[in-house]
């Protein structure tokens, strides 16, 4: 069920009338919740339900044991135990085909070659292919696991007390706004949340929740679905048809795309989870107008970055042992960071990549007497180099994130050399959505506050008749149909 659709509407709205519907009966309340968002999440399999129930039971009973336990190997070896049961379940649904069909059997055809035993091999993907074509991977299963591990370890370390009933578990695990592609929310934030269900007396922040929904429908419906279908899908697809500038415009337009497109669906969950008065933090904060890598990843996709470092970078030793471990700390991070977002090798060398600059990023800032975070009194020649300079590293890094294989890859790079030629897809309506894609990070944070506040004081009536026309005006702009978001494949 994708957000800007009609039916989810419908959905949202039956949702939202039967949660303030029944303030005065909280244990049907809960289960209303739950209920629905099992539905939201069954619409597209009712498989991927049953899954998702399944992880929220069996991690909430982990917690629980482990919470109560007063042996310290037991316990070790229950947390072991939970956290390889759930990555072996994202292996399985995640990497099975890519470590069969890219890593294996490359390394077994020459084995296999030489021990004369070819025809096994043959006969052993014939079995197995088809097994694996019949996986199908659940949507946002990345989401709910590395949220179902951050709970389970945390009551571990003794962070977060464990959820007081498995209702209120499932509910944190489960809720359907941020269930599909994040933010990741934590236990600490959510859980005391689906605890106690808000009340009447809870002020909604309408005007916030609004300005994020329709804001997150412009960049999702306008934005990134005209810079996809006009310029970053054609690049892509057919990289050796165009030449050095239109590939330029289709790589800048993939990083905008994908900016509006995640960001989007972050503004629309946080919009509706404040609608039934629970609240998320900010999960995007204008990534291009950072002026190093370092501080680009404090502020893309927040909650992935931070869970990254709480739960890989920092237990691995984070910056505690010398430069030297440092730096192999942030490049085995940003190395399994790849692999999180997809099977294959270019999102290793995307993982790569970004930890290998970061590390080199730390040494060049040190020896030019910088301080490894830029200081609010950074000059603005600096400020804007800066900023010029790390959008061209990210944009560079979203080649491989975007490619299919390596093959496009190197197409996309010897294509960006090829200049003279007349430009097919510069046009005045691109480089103003290209504009527009970039200046809509300024809706990022708490930039809009006066407007929320604002349009929070308006009468019922005024901010349902301006949501109405802004959203038809958004139908009418935006291209035809609605394109899945990105990060569902994640």
């Amino acid at each position: 069920m994708l957000f800007p659709t009609t039916v989810f509407a419908l959905f949202f709205a039956i949702v939202f009338a039967l949660h303030w519907g029944l303030v005065r009966f909280p244990l049907p309340r809960k289960l209303v919740l739950l209920s629905a968002s099992l539905f939201f999440y069954g619409y597209w399999s009712w498989k991927f339900a049953l899954m998702l129930l399944a992880s929220a039971l069996l991690n909430h009973a982990a917690a629980v044991w482990i919470d109560k336990s007063e042996d310290p190997k037991g316990r070790r070896r229950m947390i072991a135990f939970t956290v390889t049961a759930n990555l072996l379940v994202l292996g399985v649904f995640k990497y099975t085909g890519f470590l069969f069909t890219r890593f294996m059997v490359p390394l077994a055809i020459p084995l296999c070659a030489r021990l004369g035993t070819t025809d096994q091999l043959i006969a052993l993907q014939e079995q197995v292919l088809p097994f694996i074509e019949k996986i199908v991977l659940p949507v946002g299963i990345s989401f709910y696991t590395f949220q179902a591990l951050s709970y389970v370890v945390d009551v571990y370390w003794r962070k977060t007390p464990v959820a007081r009933s498995g209702l209120d578990f499932a509910n944190y695990l489960a809720f359907f706004p941020q269930l599909v592609a994040g933010p990741i929310v934590r236990a600490a934030d959510l859980l005391p949340q689906m605890a106690v269900f808000p009340d009447r007396s809870v002020h909604l922040d309408v005007g916030r929740a609004a300005t994020l929904i329709l804001g997150g429908l412009f960049k999702k419906m306008v934005v990134a679905n005209w810079l996809s279908e006009h310029l970053a899908d054609p690049v892509f697809a057919m990289p050796e048809s165009y030449g050095g500038l239109d590939i330029l415009l289709g790589v800048y337009a993939y990083a905008l795309q994908i900016y509006c497109d995640f960001s989007a669906y972050s503004d629309i969950a946080i919009g509706c989870a404040l609608l039934f008065g629970f609240h998320f933090p900010v999960n995007f904060n204008a990534p291009y107008f950072a002026v190093t890598l370092q501080e680009f990843w404090r502020r893309w996709h927040i909650s992935l970055s931070t869970w990254l470092r709480d739960y890989l970078y920092i237990p691995l030793g984070g910056s505690r042992a010398g430069s030297v471990r440092t730096r192999i700390n942030l490049f085995l991070t940003f190395l399994l960071g790849g692999l999180w977002h997809g099977a294959g090798w270019t999102f290793v060398l995307w993982g790569a990549y970004h930890g290998a600059y970061l590390s080199l990023e730390r040494i060049v800032r040190r020896l030019m007497g910088l301080p490894e975070k830029p200081s609010a009194d950074t000059t603005l020649i600096l400020g804007l180099l800066g900023r010029i300079w790390i959008f061209q590293v990210v944009c560079f890094s979203w080649i491989l994130f975007r490619a299919p294989t390596m093959a496009v890859v190197g197409d996309i790079v010897r294509g960006m050399c090829k200049w003279g030629g007349p430009s097919t897809l510069l046009s005045g309506t691109a480089a103003l959505v290209l504009v527009i894609g970039f200046l809509v990070q300024f809706l990022d944070g708490h930039r809009f506050r006066p407007v929320w506040d604002v349009v929070g004081r308006w009468p019922v009536w005024v901010q349902g008749a301006v949501a109405a026309l802004i959203l038809t005006l958004i139908l009418g702009i935006g291209p035809t149909g609605v394109a899945p978001f990105i990060y569902f494949q994640f």
